[in-house]
């Protein structure tokens, strides 16, 4: 039955892959709609999604709309059975939620309803939570906000934010690929979410990324986890940034916070509230990734050698 299903996916970063993937594999993907090629890096290079290059690479068709909410009419020429979204980036109008014969079905890579929003996986780290999933939801007007069909979860165990994006977005696709032929049996249970229970993300600006040693060792260490390997936490240390790639937090008696107290062979101590934040992978500014000790090595020691991080 799979094979004759019609899909139109819409994704776009490399979370998205797997799902689309897995749906080239084992239906049959009309179209690809996928966010605007963008420009990256310094020089500026326009760049293709991740998605937008698997599409391609299987000779399916890519819609990139600027504004999904008005521009949609190719869809509307297009006879699909399931709408699948996952991390596309737009928020979609009813008119389209409409379209497909089996309803709109959202991949989110959280147990609904905590985490609804743009950063899930970020925040699933940042709160220590020990626990997190992938939930396939029928989509709604609102910000995953619609009925729940099917979860699977998984421990978190100690993941930064790269090695577990790279687990939920393998989770998401088996989770779909085992419900394929259910969502399009026209007798799909599914449930509303608790609203009480819910609890939402945001975008992860810039000045997030600044850590505030004032905190507690195990929040910074969560911070540091949730933003590895993109884009990272930071410090500012002698007036230069310095990205943090890895970390780990020691209890101790703290007298000033946010304090340089040891610069050795290979530890570069910083205090925070409750002990020392010690740190083991850095990215100096305008330099590459190194661990501790090659950083040190860089360094004039007696400049830096208790003073305060900025």
């Amino acid at each position: 039955m799979s094979k004759n299903i019609k899909v139109v996916f819409m994704g776009t970063p490399e979370f998205s892959v797997p799902v689309l993937d897995m749906l080239i594999k084992n239906t049959n993907v009309l179209m690809v709609v996928t966010q605007p090629d963008t420009y990256v890096g310094r020089k500026k290079v326009l760049t293709k999604s991740p998605v937008k290059l698997l599409a391609e690479a299987n000779g399916i068709p890519v819609f990139q709309p600027e504004k999904i909410r008005k521009d949609y009419e190719v869809l509307k020429e297009l006879d699909f059975d399931l709408l699948v979204t996952c991390a596309y980036g737009q928020i979609l109008p009813k008119e389209i939620l409409d379209m497909p014969k089996y309803g709109p079905i959202n991949v989110h890579a959280s147990l609904l309803p905590k985490y609804r929003g743009a950063s899930p996986i970020n925040f699933a780290i940042f709160n220590g939570e020990e626990k997190t999933g992938v939930t396939l939801m029928y989509m709604d007007e609102g910000m995953d906000t619609g009925d729940v069909i099917v979860q699977d979860s998984l421990d978190i165990n100690g993941d930064n934010y790269g090695e577990l994006y790279k687990r939920l977005s393998v989770l998401g696709a088996n989770l779909l690929f085992e419900n394929l032929d259910y969502l399009v049996s026209g007798n799909v249970e599914h449930y509303k979410q608790n609203n009480e229970e819910a609890t939402y993300t945001t975008l992860i600006k810039r000045e997030f990324e600044h850590i505030d040693f004032n905190d507690n060792g195990v929040n910074i260490i969560n911070k540091i986890k949730g933003l590895n390997p993109e884009p990272l936490a930071n410090t500012i240390i002698n007036g230069l940034e310095l990205k943090i790639v890895d970390a780990h937090y020691e209890e101790a008696k703290v007298d000033e916070v946010g304090k340089i107290i040891e610069i050795s062979k290979n530890q570069f101590k910083i205090t925070c509230k409750d002990g020392n934040i010690c740190l083991d992978i850095v990215k100096p500014f305008g330099k590459g990734v190194m661990v501790i000790n090659s950083y040190i090595n860089g360094l004039k020691k007696e400049n830096i050698i208790n003073t305060f991080v900025q």
